[in-house]
C-alpha cells in the first residue's frame, strides 16, 4: 500500500473520515474494535498515521518504539490488513518529517484530511509529563475542532469488543455545553442505545473559590439558591430529553449533588457498557488543572470510553 503524503489523499467528502493514530503498541490498538464498530455502523473511510517523533524513547508502553518511516509503513500495513479484512475502506500514512509535538501534527493531519473524527487510546495520567503538557488527547482537542473518540483499554491493555448500550450525557444547563447533545443522538441511534442525561448541582461541601467562601458565610441562603438550581435543572433536563425523544431515541434524566466529576465517574461505572459523550473546550496540563476543568478530571479518571465534542 502507498504512502503519499497526507495533503495529496483525495478522500470522498460524502463520506466519514476516521482518523486513527498509531504508536505500534498493543496498547494503541485497543482502540481497533471501537474503530471498526464505529467505522462499519457509520460507512466511514479509515485512515491510519503514524508520526515519528524527534527524540523519541527507545520503548513506548513497554514495546519497541518504531525507529523508521519503513518499520512504520510496514507496521500499519499490517494492521490495515487485518481491518480490511472486517470490510473497511483503509489507508495509511507515515509522517516522515520527526516531530516535537506529536499531538499538534495529529491534529494538522485531521484538519487536512477532513477528519470527521480521531480515535485514541487512553489510559490515564501518566505522571508529572502529563500533568504539565496534558495527555495526547487533551492536547489533540486542545490544537483541533474535531470531536475525539477515546477508547478506554481493558484488563492489561487488552482490546475488548467495543458495546455501548447506554450514552451517559453530563450538562451544566448552558448552550456551550450543548453540542454534545446531537453527538449523542447520533452514537444512540448507531447502537441502538438510550441516552441518560444528567446534571450534577453542588452541595455546601462541594463549592469552590467564591462559591465556598459564600457557603460559610451564608449556608441557609446558600442551600436555598442551591435548591433552586436543582428545580431549574430538572426544568432545563426534561427541555434536553423532549429534543432526544423528537429524535427518536429513548431518554432518562437525573439530577445529582456533589462534586460534578466525581458524581459523573460514579454514575458512568453503575452502567454498563457506557459510553460518556460530553463537551471539552480541550484544555491541557496545569491550564486545566487550574481552571478546574470537568471534562479534564472526567477524562483522565472514568473507566469508561468517551467521546469529547469539541466546544468554542
Amino acid at each position: 500500500m502507498p504512502h503519499e503524503p497526507y495533503e495529496q489523499h483525495e478522500l470522498k467528502q460524502s463520506t466519514p473520515t476516521y482518523l486513527v493514530p498509531l504508536d505500534g503498541s498493543h496498547l494503541a490498538e485497543s482502540v481497533l474494535p471501537a474503530v471498526e464498530e464505529f467505522a462499519l455502523r457509520c460507512h466511514a473511510d479509515v485512515m491510519l498515521l503514524h508520526v515519528l517523533e524527534s527524540r523519541a524513547p527507545a520503548t513506548v508502553h513497554g514495546e519497541r518504539h518504531l525507529a523508521n518511516g519503513v518499520e512504520a509503513a510496514t507496521y500499519l500495513d499490517e494492521v490495515s490488513v487485518r481491518l480490511q479484512a472486517t470490510g473497511l475502506s483503509v489507508q495509511c500514512h507515515v509522517h516522515t518529517e520527526r516531530e516535537a509535538d506529536v499531538a499538534r501534527s495529529i491534529a494538522a493531519h485531521a484538519i487536512a484530511l477532513h477528519a470527521d473524527l480521531v480515535v485514541l487510546c487512553t489510559h490515564g495520567t501518566g505522571g508529572l509529563r502529563d500533568l504539565l503538557l496534558g495527555s495526547i488527547a487533551q492536547q489533540v482537542l486542545q490544537h483541533g475542532t474535531l470531536s475525539i473518540l477515546l477508547v478506554r483499554p481493558g484488563p492489561g491493555g487488552s482490546a475488548p469488543p467495543f458495546v455501548v448500550q447506554q450514552v451517559l450525557v453530563p450538562l451544566d444547563g448552558t448552550p456551550v455545553h450543548e453540542p454534545a447533545v446531537p453527538e449523542a443522538v447520533t452514537v444512540a441511534r448507531l447502537f441502538a442505545a438510550p441516552i441518560h442525561l444528567v446534571m450534577v448541582i453542588p452541595t455546601l461541601a462541594a463549592l469552590s473559590g467564591e462559591q465556598a467562601l459564600s457557603g460559610w458565610l451564608l449556608p441557609t441562603t446558600t442551600r436555598a439558591m442551591l435548591d433552586l438550581a436543582a428545580q431549574d435543572a430538572e426544568l432545563y433536563l426534561t427541555h434536553v430529553k423532549a429534543r432526544c425523544e423528537q429524535e427518536g431515541v429513548p431518554s432518562t434524566t437525573e439530577i445529582l449533588r456533589g462534586d460534578a466529576a466525581e458524581e459523573v465517574l460514579a454514575r458512568a461505572q453503575s452502567l454498563d457498557n457506557c459510553l460518556i459523550v460530553m463537551g471539552s473546550h480541550g484544555r491541557a496540563g496545569l491550564r486545566g488543572l487550574l481552571a478546574g476543568s470537568v471534562a479534564k478530571r472526567i477524562t483522565d479518571k472514568a473507566h469508561r470510553s468517551l467521546l469529547l465534542v469539541r466546544l468554542s
